[in-house]
């Protein structure tokens, strides 16, 4: 490994999402380094963790049909048959959701699980409650991403949480959508749900640390193991 290869590896990239609130935070650290010298370090801190937020490391994700891989960093908080919420169009048969919560400290660029066609985008208002609540699947300001797959139709709902009051979607409906490619991101806390077709079988338990783009979180098949490829 070369001497830039293990740069690179030590600072994972920022995504430009992130550039206008570490800029701001190092102006801070400027004025406070200004009023008091010791709020400078205190400052220095939260710029170092700001630029850590947005970080954009590079994943190595499984390939197949028959996967389905984790939008997020974190905590898988839920697994279990639910009705998924109406405005997805899904019906009102329950279905599997499993559920990743993204704290504060978590790279928070969400990448989509299954590959496929995104056939709907919705965007509903409402509340900013614990992530971790499992009414915030429901009550909560959401952006909810529909796709058509080989294997039927899926969901992946970006879910605002009791911090964060940002949620950015940059994926366009009718387009489609690779397996592990990056789609958005919620700014500061939050949490991912993926409602599946029916004969997904969970691969992960709750309490289980998963990463985006990397952990694979159902299947649909008992197979050996499957081709990686790695997503810049």
């Amino acid at each position: 490994m070369s001497l830039l290869d293990t740069i690179k590896n030590a600072f994972p990239p920022i995504h430009r999402e992130g550039y206008p609130f570490i800029a701001a935070f190092a102006v801070l650290t400027l004025i406070l380094g200004w009023i008091w010298d010791p709020l400078f370090y205190l400052g220095l801190a939260l710029t170092i963790w700001c630029a850590l937020f947005f970080r954009d490391p590079q994943r190595v994700t499984p390939v197949s049909d028959e996967l389905v891989i984790s939008p997020a960093d974190g905590k898988v908080s839920h697994v279990g048959q639910v009705v998924p919420p109406k405005e997805l169009g899904l019906g009102e048969e329950p279905m599997l959701r499993i559920s990743v919560f993204m704290n504060v400290f978590n790279c928070h660029v969400n990448r989509a699980p299954m590959k496929g066609k995104i056939t709907g985008i919705f965007y509903k208002k409402g509340s900013f409650l614990n992530a971790e609540l499992d009414k915030a699947s429901q009550e909560n300001e959401r952006n909810s991403l529909v796709i058509e797959t080989e294997k039927g139709d899926m969901a992946v709902v970006q879910i605002a949480g009791l911090v964060a009051r940002r949620i950015v979607c940059w994926a366009q409906e009718g387009e489609t959508i690779a397996v592990g490619e990056r789609f958005g991101l919620i700014r500061f806390g939050s949490r991912l749900d993926v409602y599946l077709p029916p004969k997904a079988n969970a691969n992960v338990s709750v309490g289980q640390i998963a990463v985006a783009g990397e952990t694979v979180l159902a299947n649909f098949s008992k197979q050996k193991p499957v081709p990686l490829i790695r997503v810049s």
